[in-house]
This record gives C-alpha cells, structure tokens and sequence, in this order.
C-alpha cells in the first residue's frame, strides 16, 4: 500500500515539486543536505543559501505563494477520492524501476492501482498516424504480453498508443493491465478522443502523470513523459514511427538506460517503417511475434533498483543527487496554449535557442556541440531531446545531430 502522508507532510512535497526553477537535481540536493520537505522548509534563508543563489533561497524561506497554495490545497483534494494516489521519493510503493533513470520524478500523480506501477512490463510505442495494419499488430502484441504476464506501458497517444492499451485491456482481467504515461496533468485528458480509454485503463491498471493538476499539453512535457514510459519498463517495443518521431527518442532513452528495445520491420516503401528499420541496423532486436519478445526475456521480473526503506533518508537523497541531474523548471509557460505534438508551433514562432547557434548547419557530435556551448552532459542531453521532439534537429546513424530550423 502506498505510504500514508500527513497533509503537512505532502503539502511540502507538492510545493517541492511546483517551485519555479527547482528540478530534480537541485531537489535532491537539498532533500541530501537538509532532510525531507518539511524540514527544507523549515530553513531560513541564511541556511538555504549554503546550498542556493541567494533569490532561490529566499523564495523557498518565504510563505507560500497563494496560486500555489490553491494547487496544493486542490491536488490535496483530488487525492482524497478513491482510487487516486501521490506517491514520492519518501514512498516505499514508488515504482523501483524510474530510480535507475538519470532524473526520477520527484512525485507521481497515479489514477488506478499504484501496484502496477511495479513487476514486469513492456513499453509499446509508435506512430500517432499509423496505419491500420500498425494498429492491428500493436493491439496483437499486447493482448499477448499482458496474457503472459507482461503489463504494456504507453503513452495515451492516438495511434500505436491507443492501441497498445486497447489490446492490454482485451486481455481481460486475468491479464497484467497497463499503464498510460501523461504529458498533461492526471486530470487533463489529452488527446479528448482518448477520455473512454482512460477511464478505462484507471479501472483495470494506472494512469500516472508528474504534472501538477490542470496542466495542459506543451511540446517540452512530451520527451519528459517518453522517460517515464521507458523507465517503467524492461524493454521498449516500436511498432510503426517515422524516422524522426518521439518514439525512437523513447527508444533511445530506454536503450541508454539498459533496457531493451524491439521494432516490427515493415515496407520498405512505408516512411513509418523507417524509424523501425533504423532501429535494427543500430541493434534493435527484429521481432514478428510478440513470442519473439518474451522468448528474449523471459518470465523474470525488472530487477530491483535496490532495498527501500519506508522513509527517504539523508544518504538515498545524497544518492540520487549524486546524479548531477539536469535542473529544469517544471514547466515552461512562455509557449503558447496551443502548441502541442498534433498542433506544433509554427516556425515562425519558434523562438531561439543558444544549442542551435552552438549546433550551425553542420552535422556535430553531441561532444563538440558540448565544447562549443559549454553546457553540462546532463543538461546537454535533455536539450537535445527537446530540440529533437520539437522537430528543430535530427540525430543521424552516426550518432551527430543535425540542425532543421
């Protein structure tokens, strides 16, 4: 069962996770060097600029802001009906599996059953516009995963994701369920078309989001989300997708964090079989049954990151901070409402950005984009990932980058 937070006890953990320009790393640093929220809360200013610029120091030793104090009290509110859920770091229920990703999410929004959140599950991802026959298979081979044992994680995308769920849940249940990874608050179905599924997938599995409530779509919670979608997971499927599409990004992440990946082969006249295609000639494991995955993997569960206990502790938190996370704020609202994967941003509304200066018009590796813009790794790679999603840059075979817009 979840941990049982008092509300001042998850009030802190909410305002944590809402402060402007606090991120993971610079959460975990002061959850290392301070303790839990409330004692970081606790602190005067002095005491939280031994570890902060003075600005952000005195906003975390100031009363609460009132449109922050709102969501907090709101999000305290949501939680309290049935069948909904916040889990943190502190919370032995956490899913193991997003601790061995580089920036876990401070805390998870979960609708459904929080147990589904652990034991074995597979990633299923691709195309928003697939084609019918992309549906069907990504449908198949969910039915038979979560059949097996195997809980399907997505993305509640039209396309493959939809699909992938729709199988996981045709499986009936004595299947493993699913889970839909957000990119918008839990309470903010996006895309709408997708409402009945979702109610559907929170009876019979887990949505999760780390969005606070009444967060709409943006083009920067996309690569976010497709972390969790990957962390969750042990390996990641790619049935359809273009070859510059969120999943090979999804994919990419997954396989840098050691999962495995998969793709279905397709037309070779089909541009959402290339994603795929370029997916197997960089190692991906060519599959035609969804037997073809489980035979690589077996019937284990995910490994556990390691012991838990009840409580986060000072030495967990100075673990996990150790990471050097990429430290970005929660959200980025100086991009308009509309924006989003199905609606991007028109080009000329896209604003500019110090890597694509860095980057030029000539194909660069990631190590001299670094030598050029000066940024840390972390940081480097998350930025990368956003400009990807976003359309502005593709990453070659060969592991460059090149500039679009």
């Amino acid at each position: 069962m979840p941990l049982t937070h008092s509300s001042d006890e998850l009030s802190a953990w909410l305002r944590l996770s809402l402060e402007p320009n606090v991120g993971s790393a610079t959460a975990c640093m002061l959850l290392a060097a301070l303790g839990l929220p409330e004692q970081i809360y606790a602190q005067r200013a002095t005491a939280l600029a031994r570890h902060l610029p003075d600005t952000l120091a005195r906003q975390l030793a100031a009363p609460m802001p009132a449109d922050m104090a709102a969501l907090v009290e709101a999000s305290l509110k949501w939680v309290d009906a049935p069948g909904r859920h916040i889990l943190t770091l502190a919370d032995p229920t956490y899913p193991q599996s997003l601790l061995t990703i580089a920036d876990p999410p401070i805390l998870l929004y979960v609708a459904g059953d929080p147990a589904y959140l652990q034991g074995q599950a597979l990633a299923v991802v691709g195309a928003r516009n697939a084609t019918p026959g992309g549906q069907e298979n990504a449908r198949a081979f969910a039915r038979h995963l979560a059949g097996h044992g195997w809980r399907v994680v997505s993305g509640l995308a039209l396309g493959i994701d939809a699909a992938a769920h729709e199988g996981a849940l045709d499986a009936g249940p004595h299947g493993a369920g699913t889970v839909a990874v957000m990119g918008t608050g839990i309470d903010r179905i996006y895309p709408a078309r997708n409402r009945d599924l979702a109610h559907r997938i929170a009876a019979q599995g887990a949505l999760v989001s780390e969005f606070p409530l009444g967060m709409g779509a943006l083009p920067q919670h996309f690569p976010k989300r497709n972390r969790i979608v990957a962390g969750l997971a042990r390996g990641v499927l790619v049935v359809e997708a273009a070859k510059q599409s969120g999943s090979l990004i999804t994919a990419r992440l997954a396989g840098e964090s050691g999962r495995e990946v998969f793709a279905i082969p397709g037309s070779i006249h089909s541009p959402l079989s290339r994603g795929c295609h370029a997916l197997i000639r960089q190692g991906a494991k060519l599959v035609e049954t969804a037997a073809d995955i489980t035979d690589e993997l077996g019937g284990g569960p995910v490994p556990a990151a390691g012991a838990r206990n009840p409580r986060m502790t000072a030495a967990s938190a100075r673990s996990m901070a150790e990471r050097r996370l990429p430290d970005q704020a929660l959200a980025d609202d100086s991009l308009p409402d509309y924006a989003s994967p199905d609606h991007p941003l028109p080009d000329d509304t896209l604003p500019s950005h110090p890597l694509l200066d860095a980057l030029g018009y000539d194909p660069l590796h990631p190590d001299a984009i670094q030598s050029r813009c000066g940024m840390d790794v972390a940081e480097l790679q998350a930025q990368l990932v956003e400009l990807e999603l976003q359309g502005r840059i593709a990453r070659l075979d060969d592991g460059r980058y090149q500039r679009l817009k």
